[in-house]
């Protein structure tokens, strides 16, 4: 009985090291976000994750990415992950609490007319259902972000 209980946490602790210590290709997560048109405004939940489409007037793709990059650095057990609001694409991770589950969220800007057209995604990396934290995240981003 012993051994059957040391074994148990021995694989937990070996899940949680993995989930905590498994790196984080960016070659697999800095992709290109563009996705269909949301609701103004709107943030959908997608299977994983999250999406979102928000134009913004009067200003460019560097300066609101740069703006993001920010807001994003300042959440959190957050970090960058790959890009820059040069490069017009900005990926990072933010881990949970608790056990460290990553979620990457990726945001692209581009010029769209006399507006910038931001896209979000933010996904998990592990489980199947991100209990909404991905939204949360992406509305509290942009709540910092609005004008």
């Amino acid at each position: 009985m012993r051994a059957a209980l040391l074994l148990v946490v021995a694989l937990l602790a070996g899940g949680m090291a993995y989930v905590r210590l498994a790196p984080s290709d960016p070659a697999r997560w800095h992709i290109d976000p563009v996705g269909t048109d949301t609701p103004a405004g709107r943030v959908l939940a997608v299977p994983g994750g999250a999406r979102a489409v928000v134009r913004f007037a009067n200003t460019t793709p560097a300066t609101l990415l740069g703006q993001l990059d920010a807001i994003a650095l300042s959440a959190p057990r957050t970090r960058r992950l790959a890009g820059s609001a040069a490069e017009g694409r900005i990926t990072w991770v933010t881990r949970s609490a608790l056990f460290g589950f990553p979620d990457y969220t990726t945001a692209a800007a581009r010029a769209e007319g006399a507006a910038t057209r931001l896209d979000l995604f933010a996904r998990q990396r592990f489980g199947r259902n991100d209990l909404g934290v991905n939204a949360a995240r992406l509305l509290e981003w942009l709540a910092r972000l609005a004008p």
